[in-house]
């Protein structure tokens, strides 16, 4: 089981050396990756009232795979999505992007897609809200496509391409796919279509339900369950390193392939905290 770090981008502000610093410090404490997550636009609430997600418009979030590859420059680390919202960017564009990313971190790229909730941020970007589960459906074929061939032809309900492709391609043909999700819809989309699983749930809290949906998803679609890997969360809390050396092993046992220390949420108001936290955290676990 990998361990890696998850950014804390709502606590870093725009702070670029807050961002050096962490990532340099992840590499340094020998962690396999580093994840963040994506918004592109946060909706202001006093306009809008609540829109059903845990984040606005002051809440802080740098674009992934931009920042990947300026870590990608002076570090060691994996990168992943976990997750990307899909279904608002520009396949092509985005197909684009992950494959020079994975380039420049040479081949350790996971592209973790996802399908959001913030319809602000949908209608900002240009794309349908309502038609995101389809969409994203037909853009993994469309990435996977473009990542392992040099001419593609797509004639999709949403997409078409004639007669283009990528130059270069990924190191990786195709880049790994996976999916964030926790509705059995979307678990047995992972089934069927993603090579991984970012777990919104934990073992003994919903795990086994939720690998068994996606175990269905895959048999359905003639795969084999066995084959989609999955990633767990270990937060930092209140810094009880047997509690997380107990989740972490809760997570091993259940057969992740990998987890993310997640360093959020635990009152820190300095980087130099978050970079502590790795530190004890890696003494215990790596």
């Amino acid at each position: 089981m990998e361990i890696g770090v998850v950014l804390p981008q709502t606590e870093l502000g725009g702070d670029r050396a807050a961002v050096r610093t962490f990532g340099e410090a992840a590499s340094d404490l020998g962690y396999d990756h580093l994840a963040a997550y994506d918004h592109v636009l946060g909706a202001d609430t006093a306009a809008h009232g609540d829109i059903g997600g845990p984040y606005d418009v002051h809440d802080t979030f740098h674009e992934p795979l931009l920042l990947f590859s300026y870590l990608a420059g002076f570090t060691t680390l994996r990168f992943a999505t976990s997750v990307l919202i899909g279904p608002q960017r520009q396949t092509a564009l985005l197909a684009k992007q992950a494959a020079e990313l994975d380039i420049l971190c040479d081949g350790g790229f996971r592209l973790g897609l996802g399908l959001g909730w913030n319809r602000v941020e949908y209608e900002a970007l240009g794309y349908s809200f309502s038609e995101r589960s389809a969409f994203l459906e037909e853009q993994i074929a469309v990435l996977r496509q473009l990542w392992t061939h040099e001419s593609v032809t797509v004639d999709g309900r949403f997409h078409r391409i004639t007669a283009a492709g990528l130059a270069p391609l990924p190191v990786q043909r195709p880049i790994p796919i996976w999916i964030g999700a926790h509705s059995p819809a979307a678990l047995r989309r992972t089934g069927r279509l993603a090579d991984g699983w970012f777990a919104m749930v934990r073992p003994g809290h919903g795990l086994s339900e939720a690998l068994e949906i996606i175990a269905e998803g895959a048999r359905q679609a003639g795969r084999d369950p066995s084959e989609i890997e999955f990633q767990g969360q270990v937060d930092y809390g209140d810094g009880d390193l047997d509690r997380i050396a107990r989740h972490a092993e809760r997570w091993r046992k259940a057969g992740a392939s990998y987890i993310g220390i997640n360093t959020m949420a635990a009152g820190f108001e300095k980087i130099d905290q978050h970079v502590a936290a790795l530190g004890k955290v890696a003494a215990q676990l790596l």
